[in-house]
């Protein structure tokens, strides 16, 4: 068995996600961004949405601006058209990660590429330190084969997304403004994971499928457990399960949001609004 970390973190609280719909009627699940937890500093959002009836998903979101932040979109099944006003295109399939920096701003459309089977996968929203807020946008696009994938014992698997593990993998998204990592894990039934988190980082275990213990407390699928603060996160499975882990540096930085844009004022705020509607994009 792999050496224990000292200092694991628990789980602080459990969120269950509020079923809701956004763009052009997708159905999803929000369960960072409600009113269970709002935000969870650098994190200011995360959907989760997953269905095999194409009236769920197929109005996708059309063109729409952001300023001020980062959008990760993580896709488990399925194909998701990106475009937007600077002619950027990019085609996502399953198993891709786009993270896209928002910056000083960027009018965007993500629209699913079929007409029926599953589509699946998130979005998180990363918010930006005020000294890069107003920065040129910019993608980091990658595809499901240059996503590192580590394997550990008793069939444990992580798909490295962003961030470097204990053992030197390294995601392909880097140069964050906002340090964070992002790790796609699979747990078979009674396996156990250890990983050190950067005591600073604040981090957040959501549960995609199946059922795991953290430090003695049960996490059910659906389920976002916020954790503690310490070096090191334990997971034990119960039964066959698959996990995002995800931590990031706190900004401690004043929030005016509303919408499509996330500030540090209510001046920046209106500014942002007078940009767009002046087509300053």
């Amino acid at each position: 068995m792999e050496q224990l970390v000292q200092n694991s973190r628990g789980i602080k609280r459990i969120v269950v996600g509020q079923e809701t719909s956004d763009g052009a009627g997708v159905r999803l699940t929000r369960v960072i961004g409600g009113a269970q937890l709002p935000q969870f500093d650098p994190f200011l959002l995360l959907d989760h949405f997953v269905s095999d009836d194409p009236d769920d998903y197929i109005g996708g979101f059309p063109p729409h601006p952001h300023r001020g932040f980062e959008t990760v979109t993580y896709l488990l099944a399925g194909q998701v058209e990106h475009r937007d006003n600077a002619g950027h295109t990019g085609l996502l399939e399953t198993g891709g990660v786009q993270w896209m920096t928002a910056g000083r701003g960027v009018i965007h459309s993500e629209m699913p590429q079929q007409q029926d089977g599953l589509l699946s996968g998130f979005q998180l929203w990363v918010n930006l330190p005020s000294g890069q807020k107003m920065v040129a946008p910019r993608y980091q696009e990658f595809d499901r084969e240059a996503i590192p994938r580590e394997q550990r014992s008793d069939g444990v698997e992580l798909r490295v997304v962003a961030g470097q593990t204990s053992r030197q993998t390294t995601g392909p998204v880097s140069e964050l403004a906002t340090p964070a990592l992002f790790y796609d894990i699979t747990l078979p039934a009674d396996s156990w994971f250890s990983e050190p988190l950067p005591p600073a980082y604040n981090g957040f275990v959501y549960l995609i499928e199946g059922s795991v213990s953290i430090d003695g407390t049960k996490l059910e699928g659906g389920s976002l457990a916020v954790l503690d603060q310490g070096e090191s996160v334990e997971i034990t499975a119960q039964e066959s399960s698959r996990l995002l882990l995800v931590a990031g540096q706190p900004l401690n930085e004043p929030i005016a949001r509303r919408g499509p844009f996330v500030m540090n004022s209510e001046a920046e705020l209106q500014q942002a609004f007078s940009d767009y509607q002046e087509g300053r994009f």
